[in-house]
């Protein structure tokens, strides 16, 4: 079943169970999803689907932090919430393990010695990893064992 479907079915799902938390989150991914889809004229694969529930999963990361930040901890109660329903259709996320033999594997392959080649082994990484770790983070751990 395509992630598409599955989101529908969920939808169905939460507006039959009554869960509005669940039904409103979904409808905005839904929305996203759509957008871009009129936006770009194209119908959205599992991989462009999970770009947009990434961008949403950050945006409400930030949401957090400047809600807590302001102790308005109701607020960000909510948007917690929406990340723990948004999280659900991201893929399973890699170890740090397997996401540093990756990192080494890409270096190899790529040929980096420097810095200034961190953007090939980005290149390398990036659809590997897309939904399956944080990319911020990734990119910290790539700057470690190039500067080395």
């Amino acid at each position: 079943m395509s992630l598409k479907q599955k989101i529908t079915d969920d939808l169905k799902t939460a507006m039959r169970t009554g869960s509005t938390k669940q039904r409103d989150t979904i409808r905005l991914l839904q929305a996203a999803i759509k957008q871009r889809e009129v936006d770009e004229r194209i119908t959205l694969d599992d991989a462009a689907i999970i770009a947009v529930i990434e961008k949403m999963l950050k945006q409400r990361r930030d949401s957090i932090a400047q809600y807590e930040a302001a102790q308005r901890f109701d607020l960000a109660d909510i948007e917690k919430g929406e990340v723990a329903i948004l999280g659900a259709y991201m893929p399973q996320a890699l170890t740090d393990a397997e996401i540093g033999a990756l990192i080494v594997e890409a270096i190899s392959v790529s040929g980096a010695k420097n810095m200034q080649e961190m953007g090939k082994v980005m290149a390398i990484l990036k659809p590997q990893l897309a939904g399956r770790a944080d990319m911020a983070a990734v990119s910290a751990l790539i700057k470690a064992k190039l500067s080395v």
